[in-house]
């Protein structure tokens, strides 16, 4: 069937503008210039394709190369979602932080210091920030990545930090609409259900949406999530009444619309990968993610093969597609002004900045940490270190979005300034967690770290049975601090960032 399709004819080349492929590699592979040559508007990076801040701005001009005005989108919330900073931890902390400062002028500060990096590596579209409300406490996919639990807070901080972001001249993805906080299920796994009636929608879940439209979003993302309120058979991603009648009629909302990424098994184990696109661009989305896993030229082909096919049958309008090819080809040509606005990639990072951003303000660049200081909450208190520590890591299992690559905890943090302090990792699986921490600790003070301990029975089993041995024992929560403070001290610190445990670690130490 490839072989039959013109790569030339106006119809392939709008397929191949919707497409946000990833790939493999730090250097784009010939197959993936041949495409952004043949019509490929966008590209998608993830943590396997950064190495340094060097590298990717080298492989950002590679792209551009063959189109100068190619949307190179990346996945980077901060906090604990990173891919800049993947091998080593973020420099900023993730959303749940800056909602607990609640400081909206530092959440513009922040996402404008993001953005300003990412603009100076070439990046031109972040998907991101997640507007999601945490009304489920047990989310196992949203957590730390949203602002928190309450539709005005996340409202104020998610349009700040579009400001920021496109002050810095990168587009923002305000995600996942119309809401993925009151989920149970992890939609890279399965097809998530929330039972909400409409008032309840609107008073929660779109009040976000509608500050991020306000703000001047220049793109959404769709989440693949069943909403039987607003249609009962479809996920949000392939639904007409969600992504047209309310996003795009109700809401007003008149920039590109983005999906998640359509492998994950919400669409792929129900609809396939190419019969889900289809749908997805017929319900009114115009950029398809494919980027977690799919990253070859045989599924770029496949996919862009189905939609010409769609269209070709009548399952697909023409004109629809059009649509959605130039709502990309409008973000690109944004971005390219933008970054001749602001600065070109690789300009030196002290130039000026826009108003109400961190330098303007007097903060450095070191914003991230700021930020994360800020955050922190301690209860209760505890003698100074004596002397090394021992830093005893409950871990769950991380999610997809995060990943299992990046660094999280305080352990390095806390060796530095307390020399000596040592650390083993303790999981599920783990035998007998709780003793063996107290026999690797000797008699050094126990610091548990931990991250969602209110989801996870193991864990609190663990913490439960350190502070009845030692009551001593220093307790730091780097995920939703949802449980009860508990330890001679208590630290909550919001997120997982490296940061976040730079923040902390201080805290311990008396630094």
């Amino acid at each position: 069937m490839t072989t039959l399709i013109s790569t030339t004819d106006t119809v392939t080349r709008d397929a191949l503008a919707v497409l946000q492929p990833g790939f493999t590699g730090t250097t784009a592979p010939e197959w993936l210039l041949r495409r952004v040559g043949e019509g490929l508007s966008s590209v998608g990076l993830f943590g396997r394709n950064i190495e340094t801040p060097e590298q990717l701005a080298a492989l950002t001009a590679q792209l551009r190369a063959e189109r100068d005005d190619v949307l190179v989108a990346i996945d980077e919330e901060g906090g604990d979602v990173t891919r800049l900073e993947v091998r080593q931890g973020s420099s900023f902390p993730g959303n749940l932080a800056l909602g607990a400062v609640d400081d909206t002028g530092l959440t513009r500060a922040v996402a404008h210091e993001l953005g300003r990096r990412l603009a100076e590596c070439g990046v031109n579209l972040n998907w991101a920030p997640s507007a999601d409300v945490n009304s489920n406490p047990g989310n196992p996919v949203i957590g730390v990545r949203s602002f928190g639990a309450d539709p005005q807070l996340v409202a104020r901080h998610t349009a700040a930090y579009v400001e920021g972001l496109q002050a810095a001249g990168v587009a923002a993805c305000t995600k996942h609409f119309p809401g993925h906080g009151d989920t149970a299920v992890d939609s890279h796994h399965a097809l998530p259900r929330i039972d909400v009636d409409l008032q309840t929608l609107h008073a929660r879940e779109l009040v976000p949406f509608r500050a991020a439209i306000a703000a001047g979003s220049k793109s959404v993302m769709s989440a693949h999530i069943l909403l039987p309120a607003l249609d009962p058979h479809r996920p949000a991603t392939l639904s007409p009444q969600i992504l047209t009648g309310l996003l795009r009629e109700e809401l007003g909302y008149e920039g590109l619309i983005v999906t998640d990424a359509v492998e994950m098994q919400a669409i792929a184990s129900t609809y396939g990968i190419e019969r889900g696109s289809v749908l997805a661009v017929a319900a009114g989305a115009d950029a398809l993610c494919v980027g977690g896993g799919l990253d070859d030229d045989s599924t770029v082909l496949r996919l862009r093969d189905a939609l010409v096919a769609a269209v070709r049958a009548g399952e697909l309008p023409e004109e629809r597609l059009a649509d959605a090819a130039a709502r990309v080809r409008a973000l690109a040509s944004w971005t390219r002004e933008a970054r001749g606005a602001v600065r070109e990639p690789g300009a030196a990072a002290q130039e000026g900045t826009a108003p109400g951003t961190a330098q303007s303000e007097g903060v450095a660049s070191d914003v991230g940490l700021v930020a994360a200081r800020r955050a922190v909450r301690v209860t209760g208190t505890a003698e100074p270190l004596t002397g090394p520590a021992y830093v005893a890591a409950f871990t769950p299992v991380a999610n997809i979005a995060v990943g299992d690559e990046t660094p999280w905890g305080l352990a390095a943090e806390l060796t530095r300034l307390v020399p000596g302090t040592g650390t083993d990792t303790y999981d599920s699986e783990s035998q007998a967690p709780a003793e063996a921490a107290l026999r690797a600790a000797g008699e050094r003070r126990i610091v548990a770290v931990v991250r969602d301990a209110h989801r996870h029975a193991w864990m609190t089993e663990a913490l439960d049975a350190l502070i009845a041995a030692r009551p001593d024992t220093v307790v730091v929560e780097m995920g939703v601090p949802q449980a009860e403070p508990r330890g001679a001290l208590h630290i909550a610190t919001h997120g997982a960032a490296r940061v976040c445990g730079q923040a902390a670690a201080e805290i311990i130490a008396a630094r």
